[in-house]
């Protein structure tokens, strides 16, 4: 075929935080998108064509082959302000070329070495603690060509020229270890400077960067008491002259109407202090008259900015109320819905000097803000109004968790559309989807997502709404992979292993929090080993190998740490560890207290670390390294068989977080994987397929599970709507991700335990599985170059799809039940080549199909079918019969109300104990007896149907 005709590039990418974006380093890496009228279409080279600036002559470059993930880029490094634009065409195997791409303009974000010239600075005589401040400073230019601003804060800013703010940015330019690592933003500002008299001026907060961080006596500030910014502009005329104008001691400083701002306590605003002159101009414009204010105050330097890698945190939506209720001494409380993060936009007219009171919380409790989980973060903003009409005001430099807020001090009637949420985050792309038609199973997915969006708000957190709001390690390990499918975290990710390699000590050793600003650092695996997992699953998500290659050091140093610890014994035994957090059984105010043995839990991270080192050293071309590490890896594979599985199949700790980690970490020999996974089957259902394990436990059961055979255990473990379970806060109305299964109890109150986070990610890592497993999407080589096709219709479940936007572009797989069939459809983008493997297939060789749209229709897997059951069925044989159980608790509870909770919490569901054992327990003779006859009626109805289906 002609390649001219027939292969097209539609997409280049660059690595920018956005497309679009200036880039921030010399030499991006680069990717392209192509669709071709043959699918069986192969690239064979590609040629770049870069043409730099107003140069005539053009720059061309040639790859061979078929990569384009993660191509470097083949010119001379851009130096800083370059501008040019970049094409790409593709050649097919047969050398034909295709069109020229349409140009992507390419511009340099970063500064030279010893670029960056302007002051830190800062409010000349702060009255409090991180006190809001406004810095301007006016100049007089002639017509400019461009004008380019480079802007940095230790705290967060915003910046305006001639009243206009730069850009739509929130809460720039983000979090970082400000004492190691600063960045910039790069904007161009061109159309706002004017010819004549500008002004520059910064609106500036505190944040991060003066919040007290910490535990209880133990938070304190990390960074300083009041935030600092500084700024460059650069001027650029016709002429070929510039001019650079800087943050200096030549700026002046006020405090404006922003007279409070934390992340945790919230914002006071006072409209009535509005910093506007005698003549009405506004201190953000030029001719404004600041002869009263002070210069500003030069603050000692800090690590010199680089160029923001992270995408820009920004208002994504806005939200309405979908309901309001009365709330205490005259307040009203709204509810938005959803459980969001963000703060509300408010519109009011009233009296000068009045106050609304703005307070957040994301449940309620007996009709109340239930605020006891924020724990110190008070989560309240106050406007105070200017008396001057219609106002509106946003709270600018926080942001809180909240899905109710409360209402008071406003002047008249709260009329509709007067409060509106607004949604902030990270601005991702978006490139997984999931759906299902079971409702609770897409509201839980749904949930997810939104748990994402909230957390991941310059950098991963556990929660976005207490006093912690920190970048635990151990949550973004175990949900790195569902981060990766749902969004594009490549720059996000990165930025923060960054600072991870930078916060990490001399030794190894990685801090429970980056950035650290709790002070508290021990090695603890799953937390340690994000140095090693995030790395690996973006270069399987994305086929990053650069930033493998740059954080290899990182996680090599940490490897070796645990290797020290384990000795040479390589078991990781009597150190301090969190374990399998928040495992439920565990007390409430004991959320490490869990039943797996901790050096269990640290001995089969170390496996799974060592293991992922060598592959990262092999794929970095470190063969000797990868050598080494494979060999340790088997050793502390054989420690972990010799320590903690018996010759039976059995682990020292009989939880399923053990045989969850034994055999999803493929510890567990060949010959035992079988019996270990029974007896994790054996143990889920004794549990009455209800949830068993904490953080790190959760990830790993179902696939587990699934891998050993054992599918509708997986099934009835994830569709389990009783407490402790994944539907359970479902039910309960959650439209996040809870930190505990019990954040808030059946009852309505809230877990008396003092983590009670109603927006924690961690325990939706269950998306991944539901990804691979259930929907049957899993990556077999990096980028999605080669996937695997594997849907599972389990039990209860009657379709579940998946989409992916690949680098290769969209990839898609369904299945649905259609009577006794099931149809699988599939559609696989140019570049991609797919294993399938259908259900009820047998065993073998794959088969694989390539680039297009698939359907395939085959036998649905049988049902299983309970049959008899009576009082005298065992508590195992009832539990594996939902029908016949959920029979049984009917009864129960209709004659004793509250009795089935307590019998799910006291009950062991094994062989050993009969439902006439169980139900002497709980109820009287007249309803055993009600409960035999209605089971007796449900087993001939059983018989009755078996012999309808065999005629």
């Amino acid at each position: 075929m002609s390649g001219r005709a027939g292969a097209r590039v539609v997409r280049i990418d660059l690595e920018s935080p956005r497309p679009g974006d200036p880039v921030p380093v010399a030499e991006p890496r680069l990717g392209w998108r192509v669709e071709a009228d043959d699918p069986a279409w192969r690239q064979g080279f590609a040629e770049l064509s870069w043409e730099l600036g107003s140069a005539t002559t053009t720059a061309m470059a040639r790859v061979e082959g078929e990569g384009r993930l993660g191509v470097a880029w083949p010119f001379a490094p851009l130096a800083p302000r370059d501008r040019g634009r970049l094409r790409v065409r593709v050649a097919g195997e047969d050398g034909a070329t295709g069109d020229w791409s349409e140009p992507v303009a390419v511009v340099a974000g970063f500064l030279g070495a010893g670029e960056w010239i302007a002051a830190w600075i800062g409010h000349p005589a702060p009255e409090r603690h991180a006190q809001p401040v406004v810095l301007r400073h006016e100049f007089d230019c002639g017509a400019v060509v461009r004008a380019t601003l480079y802007a940095s804060a230790v705290g967060v800013a915003q910046l305006a020229v001639n009243g206009v703010d730069v850009d739509d940015q929130v809460l720039k330019p983000g979090w970082t270890p400000f004492a190691t690592r600063t960045v910039h933003d790069t904007t161009d500002v061109t159309s706002l400077v004017r010819p004549g008299a500008n002004c520059l001026s910064i609106r500036l907060a505190g944040a991060w960067a003066t919040e007290h961080f910490g535990f209880r006596q133990n938070a304190q500030p990390r960074y300083g008491g009041q935030p600092r910014a500084a700024a460059q502009l650069l001027l650029e005329f016709a002429d070929g002259t510039s001019r650079w104008i800087a943050t200096s001691g030549e700026w002046r400083a006020a405090t404006g109407p922003l007279l409070d701002s934390g992340l945790y306590a919230g914002e006071r605003f006072d409209a009535r202090k509005a910093l506007v002159d005698a003549a009405g101009r506004d201190c953000a414009d030029p001719g404004y008259d600041d002869t009263g204010w002070p210069g500003a105050r030069v603050l000692p330097a800090e690590a010199v900015p680089g160029a923001r890698i992270s995408p820009p945190v920004r208002r994504i939506e806005q939200l309405a109320p979908v309901a309001q209720l009365p709330g205490e001494d005259g307040a009203t409380i709204l509810d938005f819905g959803q459980n969001l993060v963000g703060r509300l936009r408010i519109r009011v007219s009233g009296p000068e000097g009045t106050t609304v009171t703005l307070r957040h919380a994301e449940v309620l409790e007996d009709g109340r803000l239930g605020t006891r989980p924020l724990r110190r973060a008070s989560a309240t903003d106050r406007y105070t109004l200017a008396g001057s009409g219609e106002e509106e005001w946003e709270p600018e430099f926080t942001f809180h968790g909240f899905r109710y807020a409360e209402v008071s001090g406003w002047p008249g009637e709260l009329r509709p559309g007067d409060v509106v949420a607004v949604v902030v985050h990270s601005e991702l792309e978006r490139t997984g989807w999931f759906e299902t038609s079971h409702p609770l199973l897409q509201r839980l997915h749904d949930n997810v997502v939104w748990s994402l969006r909230g957390n991941f708000l310059s950098v991963p957190t556990d929660c976005p709404q207490r006093d912690e709001r920190l970048g635990w390690t151990g949550d973004i390990q175990v949900f790195a992979p569902t981060a990766g499918f749902l969004y594009d975290v490549r720059g996000f990710l990165d930025s923060w292993l960054r600072d991870l390699a930078l916060e990490q000590d001399d030794d190894g050793l990685v801090p429970f929090v980056v950035p650290n600003v709790i002070g508290l650092a021990r090695p603890a695996a799953a937390w340690g080993d994000a140095a090693v997992v995030v790395p690996d699953e973006l270069q399987r998500r994305f086929g990053d190998l650069a930033t493998l290659e740059r954080q290899y050091p990182s996680a090599r140093a940490w490897v070796e740490l645990c290797l020290r610890l384990a000795g040479p014994a390589r078991v990781w035994e009597g150190d301090f560890q969190f374990g399998d957090w928040l495992d439920p059984t565990a007390p409430p105010e004991r959320p490490g207290q869990a039943m797996t043995a901790t050096g269990l839990v640290a001995t089969a991270c170390l496996a799974r670390s060592v293991r992922l080192l060598a592959r990262a050293a092999r794929l970095l071309g470190r063969d000797g390294d990868a050598d080494d590490y494979d060999g340790i890896a088997e050793e502390v594979r054989g420690a972990f068989v010799r320590e903690y599985v018996t010759p039976a199949g059995r682990m020292l700790s009989d939880t399923p977080t053990a045989y969850a980690l034994g055999l999803a970490f493929d510890l567990v020999p060949g010959a035992l994987r079988a019996a270990a996974g029974s007896r994790l089957a054996e143990l889920v259902r004794e549990n009455g397929y209800r949830i068993a394990t904490g953080f790190v436990g959760t990830p790993l059961v179902l696939d587990a599970l699934t891998a050993t055979g054992h599918e509708a255990a997986a099934a009835r473990l994830l569709l389990q709507t009783a407490c402790p379970s994944w539907l359970y806060p479902v039910t309960m109305g959650a439209t996040t991700i809870w930190e505990r299964w019990d954040s808030m109890l059946p009852d309505g109150t809230i877990n008396p335990g003092d983590m009670t986070s109603f927006n924690h990610y961690a325990l939706g890592a269950v998306a991944d599985w539901m990804h691979r497993e259930l929907a049957g999407l899993t990556i077999l080589e990096p980028g999605h170059q080669r996937v695997r096709l594997a849907p599972h219709p389990l039990p209860g479940i009657d379709d579940a799809a998946v989409a992916f936007e690949s680098p290769f572009g969209r990839i898609e797989l369904g299945w649905r039940r259609d009577g006794g069939l099931v149809v699988v459809t599939a559609t696989i983008p140019l570049g991609v080549e797919a294993e399938l493997a259908l259900p009820g297939a047998p065993a073998g060789a794959p088969r694989v199909v390539g680039a297009g749209r698939h359907r395939w229709t085959c036998s649905a897997p049988d049902p299983v079918r309970p049959g008899t059951v009576g009082l005298d069925s065992s508590l195992a044989q009832l539990a594996d019969d939902p029908e016949a159980l959920d029979l049984v608790e009917q009864l129960l509870e209709a004659h004793r109300p509250g009795v089935v909770e307590a019998m799910r919490a006291a009950t062991r569901w094994t062989r050993g104990q009969t439902l006439a054992e169980l139900v002497f327990q709980y109820a009287s003779p007249a309803v055993q007896r009600e409960i035999g006859h209605r089971l007796d009626a449900l087993s001939v109805a059983r018989e009755r149907a078996v012999r309808e289906r065999a005629a």
